[in-house]
């Protein structure tokens, strides 16, 4: 099973989104300043994940969160 996830961090100013197999272990990598994406903005905590199936279906939400539609989504639910 693979979650695509929404990342806040602290200053609640800017988010990351991504994609995995293990959210917990994603998030202690992402806080330990092991992604290169997100290092200056840690720490950060999880405010949203969705759970598919399959890879393919999990990478098409991610791409749709990272367009500007899915950034004003984001923006509408959380915001």
């Amino acid at each position: 099973m693979y979650h695509v996830y929404i990342l806040l961090n602290e200053a609640k100013n800017r988010t990351y989104t991504g994609v995995t197999d293990d959210i917990n272990k994603r998030l202690v990598l992402h806080n330990a300043s092991r992604v290169k994406a997100s290092r200056p903005y840690r720490p950060y905590s999880i405010i949203h994940t969705e759970s598919f199936e399959t890879l393919k279906e999990a990478r098409q939400k991610e791409k749709f969160y990272k367009s500007t539609t899915g950034r004003r989504r984001i923006k509408e639910m959380f915001f």
